[in-house]
């Protein structure tokens, strides 16, 4: 089954006010679909917009993998573990929030801030909470997140390119810029696609493009 969600669909939220532009593609906060709670392991897909200065002040998490992408910007970040950092474009940041874990995310640069952040359910509640950056990962490298038994992979194909979608029983894509087309349907930059259960999916690039692929095994 191929599902499409079209990013002008998603739900609005944020603080617009405070420079805070959020676009949800699953149920979140005042935003409650029972039909959209999750697809496998993914709970939440958010596009992020901070104007300089502004940010999520402190807050918690538990049980949750928070995997961030960064697309224009650089991203401050600080957490209960320790870590604080930037994340630019081309780096992975994961959160693995575990027990429980408090930290801050905030655009203290001069230019707008735009990221995508995609929270997944561990496949074991708990544990100690740990931070990672992987920095300019390369085009079609896979990024493992055991915890929740998942796997991102980072694809920017020119023009014409085809890309294959990973043969696993679910497979979420997320597209972050370009024109692409896949089983015949046109996607656009915040279009998403939820996949179960299909074989030998191409995307092809009508433009030179980035998206974000996530493929989960059987029971994930």
């Amino acid at each position: 089954m191929i599902e499409v969600r079209r990013g002008a669909d998603r739900y609005e939220g944020g603080d617009p006010a405070a420079g805070i532009t959020t676009r949800h593609a699953f149920s979140f906060g005042s935003f409650y679909d029972p039909d959209n709670l999750r697809f496998g392991p993914v709970l939440a897909c958010n596009e992020e917009l901070l104007r300089p200065g502004a940010g999520f002040d402190e807050h918690p998490h538990s049980h949750t993998e928070i995997v961030t992408w960064v697309t224009e910007g650089e991203l401050t970040h600080q957490d209960s573990t320790g870590e604080k950092g930037l994340v630019r474009p081309g780096d992975i940041q994961r959160l693995s929030a575990g027990s429980g874990a408090r930290h801050v995310e905030r655009n203290d640069g001069e230019v707008p801030l735009r990221f995508v952040q995609t929270w997944l359910a561990p496949l074991t509640a708990g544990g100690e909470p740990s931070y990672e950056v992987v920095r300019g990962i390369a085009d079609g490298t896979p990024y493992e997140v055991p915890a929740a038994g998942a796997v991102l992979h980072v694809r920017r194909p020119g023009a014409g390119e085809r890309v294959p979608v990973p043969a696993a029983e679910r497979v979420y894509l997320h597209v972050v810029r370009g024109d692409l087309r896949l089983d015949g349907q046109e996607l656009g930059p915040g279009d998403s696609v939820r996949i179960t259960a299909e074989r030998d999916l191409q995307i092809t690039a009508g433009s030179p493009g980035e998206l974000l692929i996530w493929e989960f095994p059987s029971g994930t």
